[in-house]
């Protein structure tokens, strides 16, 4: 059974769980989540780094005694010091952590005081009116978990989109590495660059006898298959994550593509065009009566209703199809076309790599630029930087761009938006930079004339220059906070500042649609990757997904720019 890296994350992930509930040493459950996050961010298996004989003791977050742990979860599947905690503990406690406002103090508290050891039992608990009598709890929130779990325990399991690319390009390459398979193609949402993924569906043309499917559902990773027939098959990868395969002839491969790539509504456009023409479009091709006219790629079935081709992002029907009619389709942002990233933490506040060794890897990258932003001292969890270790920094910043050839590195910070709109750091040292992020990271339920003031207010800042994870949301944990998107961007537009594509799997914040309103209102936004690690640029590719979904093009991207022009279009806010 082959152990990936998710896989060891998920059991670091869920010891990290158990010993936060316990209330164990803070420093041991925080080297369990640093490990975790390392190992969602690296590009290669660790049993392949084992194998070339590199040490893994280098890599942040992982010392000797994870290391061990590694080796023993890929030698039997699991880990000791899991199976002890599951013992003293039920299992489904951890569950109860993914709750939105449950942190490890209230999930020891329900288990302790109420018995509570999964979120069937939460739910019950909270119908039933008992959560609001405990210490801490109090009836608004008994009702905010109520209104979580009804509106989530029944919905379809949904999987972001960093995760599932974990699991499906290996998977694709397996299957295009048969010399059965011509081609292969993973459609749906997962093509549409959407920042979850229900399930996989992937086609493939190539021999008709049965060898595909059969290669398919022998994939080392499936756990179950739930159907196989000539042409399609459906599995459960181990992961939980469900995939379709559907063998299509080469006369229908574009038309299929298109049809499963979706979503319902474009496609539904799509056909309703092709009948105000005559002509009938399916999942098999384009047809005149019964003559097929279209079908074999794409751009065929584009071209039968006198459209060119709508790349996969933009098939919402939200404006894409009278763009293509009009000739008004953007042309994509790439994320080739990325100069430099404008959100990095390092090792001085929450990160897991100096200033030297990310600016190396930003080089590798082929950035002319990096800007370090760490946390400021408000964020005590993340050891923020108070003035004097800012300027500190300052001065390293100012001794490694004059050592390393190549690439610039920017001074700069993310400071907290206070409840008030003030910024954390005096005018003084903010001055000294050559950006200011400015980030909520507090107070997230004001009300959506407070939230919004107390934004505005901190933009008009003399300093400020990005407006970091505007919605302020953590995908499957937090919503955005109530904030009237539209008067921020118009008053970014007003001082001339910017607005932040954070591209970080858990927050791809902002939302495609106030990306293509930014867009609309001539704001600039700048896709950062908010890298804590060498590993986090990767997460570029799913910023730049988001920025394609919120019709961003490269001019509409502010760094996409050279330095001499970034430098020069900060210097407005600063």
């Amino acid at each position: 059974m082959p152990i990936h890296n998710l896989d060891i994350a998920a059991i670091f992930e869920e010891i990290a769980d158990f010993l936060e509930i316990k209330g164990d040493n803070p420093f041991r459950v925080r080297a369990y989540r640093n490990a975790v996050l390392t190992l969602k961010g690296l590009g290669e298996e660790v049993k392949t780094l084992l194998n070339q004989g590199q040490d893994l003791t280098r890599l942040p977050g992982i010392g000797k005694d994870l290391l061990g742990k590694i080796k023993e979860i890929l030698d039997t599947g699991t880990c000791r010091t899991l199976e002890k905690l599951r013992k003293q503990m039920p299992p489904g406690l951890t569950e109860l952590l993914r709750v939105p406002g449950l942190g490890p103090k209230r999930v020891q508290k329900l288990y302790r005081m109420l018995n509570i050891q999964n979120t069937e039992q939460l739910l019950q608990a909270a119908r039933d009116g008992h959560i609001r009598d405990l210490f801490g709890f109090g009836e608004k929130t008994e009702r905010h978990i109520l209104e979580m779990l009804e509106t989530n325990l029944g919905a379809q399991r949904r999987f972001k989109l960093a995760t599932v690319t974990q699991y499906a390009e290996p998977l694709l390459a397996y299957l295009k590495d048969s010399p059965d398979v011509k081609d292969a193609v993973i459609a749906g949402s997962y093509r549409r660059s959407r920042e979850t993924v229900g399930d996989l569906d992937i086609l493939v043309t190539g021999r008709a006898d049965g060898s595909i499917m059969e290669r398919f559902i022998n994939y080392e990773d499936v756990k179950d298959v739930l159907s196989k027939g000539a042409t399609r098959a459906t599995v459960i990868l181990r992961s939980g994550l469900q995939v379709d395969l559907r063998l299509v002839p080469e006369e229908s491969f574009g038309a299929a593509l298109q049809y499963f790539t979706g979503s319902k509504a474009h496609n539904i456009a799509i056909r309703k065009l092709g009948r105000q023409m005559g002509l009938k479009i399916n999942e098999y091709g384009v047809f005149k009566g019964k003559r097929r006219i279209g079908g074999r790629t794409e751009n065929s079935v584009y071209r039968a209703v006198n459209l060119p081709c709508i790349f996969p992002e933009l098939r919402e029907n939200r404006g894409e199809i009278e763009a293509a009619r009009a000739g008004l389709l953007p042309k994509p942002v790439k994320l080739a076309d990325l100069k430099g990233d404008l959100h990095i933490h390092t090792k001085a506040s929450d990160g897991r790599n100096n200033i030297e060794e990310m600016a190396e890897a930003g080089s590798k990258k082929g950035f002319e630029y990096i800007a370090i932003t760490e946390h400021s001292s408000r964020l005590a969890i993340a050891r923020g930087l108070d003035s004097r270790r800012l300027l500190q920094q300052c001065e390293e910043i100012d001794r490694l761009n004059e050592k390393i050839k190549g690439i610039t590195i920017l001074k700069g910070i993310e400071v907290d938006i206070l409840e008030d709109g003030r910024l954390d750091l005096p005018d003084a040292v903010l001055g000294k930079l050559d950006l200011v992020v400015g980030a909520v990271h507090s107070h997230f339920d004001l009300s959506r004339k407070r939230q919004t003031e107390r934004i505005l207010k901190a933009m008009e800042h003399p300093h400020f220059s990005i407006l970091a994870h505007p919605g302020g949301r953590i995908i499957d944990k937090r919503e955005p906070y109530d904030v009237d998107m539209l008067r921020i961007i118009r008053k970014a537009y007003q001082l001339g500042c910017f607005l932040e594509l954070n591209a970080h799997p858990k927050r791809l914040d902002l939302l495609d649609i106030y990306c293509q309103i930014a867009r609309d209102e001539g704001v600039m936004v700048s896709v950062n990757s908010d890298a804590h690690s060498i590993f986090d640029y990767e997460n570029l590719r799913f910023g730049i997904g988001q920025a394609r979904r919120g019709w961003l093009e490269k001019k509409d991207v502010l760094n996409t720019r050279p330095l001499r022009q970034i430098r020069r279009l900060l210097k407005r806010t600063l």
